[in-house]
């Protein structure tokens, strides 16, 4: 018997072998390049930068997360970080709600795909294009404030600031959150909201008690999207923010490129992962990885 039959029969006869041989090569990809990757991070968090040479001192100290934690300065950033990512998310779940609801429950079958490209559309263009479109709108001598002189109001002055930032991440990262609440609110039963009607209960009522629980796994699993994606980023911030709008991963790039403190930069680097590992299990709890 051919080899090849002969595997063929061993991977029809057990498929758990043929699942493991189909998932080795991306499992393999996995470890040696993402996990390896984190572990050589966390480990390098403990070493030191020689004051004289510059160069890194392997070893097992708290150094670091001790200039981390006594600092105030770094509380700030992490703080500021965290919460423009927070103000995101909840804006961008305000936003996609009722767009994402048009498109799953009253959009039909033209409307619809004309909406879904009109999510994707900036996904189209560069980001960067994205970023430097919105610092032109929002300089001081931009569009808004242009438009604003021409309406005789005041101007707007939000330009290279916090404001910029989390409007500039809202745009940036809506479509994530459109687009799983969408799966989500698409397949929820049509017999369900008329049942529901049927009971008595208006629509509000419907839309609190069975649309909401039944969108919220979607609702989740963009969060998990647009927290990560602004967590994480320090193009925005360095391109419209201001003085002192730094973000984790401004400082991150700081000490990699210019200070040359790789083993400092790879401990607050660690901040952003226990934040997403926390924000993961809670998200788990929810149910969102099951609108994935």
């Amino acid at each position: 018997m051919p080899v090849s039959a002969s595997l063929t029969g061993l991977l029809w006869r057990r498929p758990a072998l043929r699942v493991a041989a189909l998932i080795s090569l991306p499992a393999v990809w996995f470890v040696l390049f993402y996990l390896a990757a984190l572990a050589a991070m966390f480990i390098s968090s403990f070493h030191t930068v020689d004051e004289l040479s510059g160069e890194i001192q392997p070893g097992w100290t708290l150094d670091n997360f001790r200039q981390l934690l006594g600092d105030w300065t770094y509380g700030r950033i992490a703080l500021r970080t965290i919460g423009i990512a927070a103000a995101v998310t909840l804006t961008d779940g305000l936003l996609a709600w009722p767009f994402a609801y048009v498109m799953a429950r009253y959009a039909g079958p033209r409307l619809r795909p004309a909406l879904m490209a009109l999510v994707m559309l900036p996904l189209w263009s560069s980001y960067l294009a994205r970023v430097y479109a919105w610092r032109l709108i929002l300089a001081h001598d931009g569009a808004l404030n242009w438009l604003l002189h021409g309406l005789g109001l005041p101007a707007a002055s939000i330009g290279y600031s916090n404001w910029a930032m989390w409007i500039v991440f809202t745009y940036l990262w809506l479509p994530f959150m459109i687009l799983p609440l969408f799966a989500s609110l698409e397949r929820i039963p049509p017999s369900l909201l008329e049942a529901s009607s049927d009971l008595g209960a208006a629509g509000w009522r419907t839309f609190r008690r069975v649309i909401v629980p039944l969108a919220m796994p979607g609702l989740v699993a963009g969060s998990i999207f647009t927290f990560s994606l602004t967590l994480g980023d320090y193009i925005t911030p360095l391109l419209v923010g201001g003085p002192g709008s730094d973000f984790i991963g401004n400082v991150v790039y700081a000490n990699v490129g210019v200070s040359n403190n790789i083993p400092f930069a790879a401990a607050f680097a660690v901040l952003p992962l226990l934040v997403m590992a926390g924000y993961l299990l809670i998200a788990r709890k929810l149910g969102a990885f099951d609108a994935l």
